[in-house]
């Protein structure tokens, strides 16, 4: 059975962080990339025996997980957030996949189902969208963007059936602290990379993504959970854009 490495990047996760560890305790490895914690993260990795932690200050999205594949020690690498939650079933399946004398492939995409609310998405862009988060380091790693980075990978990827469940927000508070930054990240790279926009574009973005999130993504069928995030979703890129055209307003 080939083995495998888990790499998570944490920054005061010390609410999530034991659920996402619990449901990786059979691999081999679990390799820790904290931002400098000011919570009891570091402490609870360090009770599992497998984790082993590393203190970087953020590199950014990108980097940071770079540097977390390239302190694994198994040439399988399964990259989690750490409020990411793995199924049983997921689990079975890439067991299943290890234990394969030759692998034919250089990575998995895996399905990732957003639980919000309490509730977990049927429907929706968040619901079994696919990522490629297990793969051979030896044929990729991910790229250095600072927000929203990929695997690069080399060779023929294949698709796991089951999913990881994304718990990603603990509450609205949560969310809109997350969403600050998560903008703020945006506006500064798109202002690097020339980009500009009028007042209006925001405006139309916003109420076109509630219709595309709500109405054509059928997040209507998610309930109450899915009316807020339809909204949350069209402030997000609301926000982003506003964001952006302040830095051009005063650069």
């Amino acid at each position: 059975m080939h083995k495998i490495s888990v790499t998570i990047i944490t920054y005061n996760e010390e609410n999530r962080i034991r659920r996402t560890l619990e449901s990786v305790k059979w691999c081999d490895e679990v390799i820790i990339v904290d931002s400098c914690s000011t919570d009891k993260t570091v402490d609870i990795c360090k009770e599992y025996s497998k984790c082993r932690v590393f203190i970087q200050p953020f590199l950014g999205y990108g980097l940071q997980k770079r540097f977390a594949v390239e302190k694994a020690s198994n040439n399988w690498v399964l990259s989690l957030d750490a409020d990411e939650v793995m199924t049983d079933t997921l689990n079975d399946e890439i067991k299943a996949t290890l234990s394969d004398a030759d692998i034919a492939y250089a990575g998995f995409y895996v399905p990732i189902t957003m639980v919000f609310m309490g509730q977990i998405f049927k429907y929706g862009d968040e619901n079994k969208c696919l990522h490629l988060r297990f793969f051979n380091k030896n044929e990729g790693n991910f790229d250095t963007q600072s927000l929203h980075e990929v695997v690069q990978l080399r060779g023929v990827t294949s698709t796991f059936k089951n999913e990881i469940l994304h718990c990603s927000y603990v509450d609205a508070h949560h969310y809109i602290h997350k969403m600050n930054d998560y903008t703020s990240i945006y506006a500064n790279e798109a202002v690097k990379k020339g980009k500009h926009l009028g007042r209006l574009k925001s405006v139309f973005r916003f109420l076109f993504e509630f219709i595309r999130q709500y109405f054509i993504k059928c997040n209507f069928l998610n309930g109450y959970p899915g009316f807020v995030w339809s909204i949350f979703s069209s402030y997000y890129v609301f926000v982003k854009l506003v964001k952006l055209y302040e830095k051009n307003l005063y650069k």
